[in-house]
C-alpha cells in the first residue's frame, strides 16, 4: 500500500505491506518496523498472520528503504516522527507498535512521544544504548559490503532455517546479504550502512523515552545473539516494566526462530 506521508514540512511516498489482505483502519492495527539495511520482508509470517487474524497490518518501509521513496532519516527521532505521520496517512488513530533493532528503537521512541497511540510496544532484538563499533563503521565506509558480510555472520546463529518460515533448508546467510545489498545499493548519494547504523549508535534517549511509555511492553531477545546482547536489554526492560521473552536464537529472530517469535508476539498483543 502506498501512503503519501507528511512529517518535518515535508510530503513523500511511504510503502507498508499489509499482510495479503486488504487494508482497514477499523481493525486494531500491528506496525511492524524492520531494522537497519532490510525492509518489509523482513516480517511477511507475522504480517500475514495477523492480517489474516482480524488485525490491520502496516510493515513499512522505512525511509530510503525499499519501495518508500527518498533520502533516509538520520536520526530515531525522525524516523519516529516520520512513523507517526504514516499512522495519521493512512487514518490509524493508535496501533500496536513492534520493531527490530533499528526498528525497535523508533517504536520505543514512537510510544514515548504520542502514549495514546501506543496499544502495546513490543521490542525484538533490541538493546540500549544499541552501541556500534568504531571500526565497523570506518570499514563500512571503504567497503560496505565487507561489512554487511560481518554484520551478517554474527546475526545468525545458524545457516539453515528449521521446517517453517521462510521455509526447510533456506540458506538464512545468503538470502540475508543478498537483502542487505540490494536495500543498501538502492539508495545512490548515501552510504546506507552508515547511516542506519549512526541512527543506532548515535541514540541517547532510550532511558528517558521508556519513562513517558504507558502501554504494556514486551522484550523479545535472542539467547545467542551477538548483535545485541540479550543482556544489554535490562536496563531497557526495568524501565518499561517490561515482560522478556527469551528465544533460541541469534540477532536474526524472525528467521531462527519464526514460529516461536510468532508465538511471542501473539503473546504481547492477543493474549494480553
Amino acid at each position: 500500500m502506498k501512503l503519501a506521508v507528511r512529517a518535518a514540512g515535508e510530503t513523500r511516498d511511504g510503502y507498508a505491506y499489509t499482510g495479503g489482505k486488504a487494508f482497514d483502519a477499523n481493525q486494531p492495527c500491528v506496525v511492524l518496523l524492520h531494522g537497519a539495511l532490510h525492509d518489509h520482508s523482513s516480517w511477511t509470517l507475522a504480517a500475514r498472520w495477523f492480517a489474516h487474524h482480524g488485525h490491520a497490518v502496516l510493515a513499512p518501509d522505512l525511509p530510503g528503504h525499499g519501495r518508500s521513496v527518498g533520502a533516509p532519516l538520520a536520526s530515531v527521532e525522525a524516523l519516529a516522527e516520520w512513523l507517526l505521520a504514516l499512522l495519521d496517512a493512512a487514518g490509524v488513530a493508535a496501533a500496536s507498535l513492534v520493531g527490530h533493532s533499528m526498528g525497535s528503537l523508533i517504536a520505543l521512541e514512537a510510544a514515548a512521544r504520542a502514549p495514546e497511540r501506543a496499544r502495546h510496544l513490543v521490542l525484538v532484538g533490541t538493546a540500549y544504548p544499541m552501541k556500534v563499533s568504531a571500526a565497523l563503521l570506518d570499514a563500512a565506509r571503504d567497503d560496505p559490503y565487507a561489512a554487511i558480510d560481518s554484520v551478517n555472520a554474527f546475526s545468525h546463529a545458524t545457516f539453515a532455517a528449521k521446517p517453517s518460515y521462510p521455509g526447510p533448508g533456506a540458506w538464512l546467510h545468503g538470502g540475508n546479504r543478498a537483502l542487505m545489498r540490494r536495500t543498501h545499493d538502492a539508495q545512490r548519494d548515501t552510504n546506507l550502512f552508515v547511516n542506519d547504523f549512526n541512527v543506532c549508535d548515535r541514540y541517547t534517549g532510550g532511558i528517558a523515552a521508556a519513562a513517558r511509555v504507558t502501554c504494556p511492553a514486551t522484550i523479545v531477545v535472542g539467547a545467542r545473539d551477538q548483535m545485541t546482547f540479550a543482556s544489554e536489554a535490562a536496563e531497557l526492560a526495568a524501565a518499561l516494566r517490561a515482560r522478556t521473552v527469551t528465544l533460541p536464537c541469534g540477532h536474526a529472530l524472525m528467521s531462527e526462530a519464526p514460529d516461536a517469535l510468532l508465538a511471542a508476539l501473539r503473546g504481547a498483543i492477543v493474549d494480553s
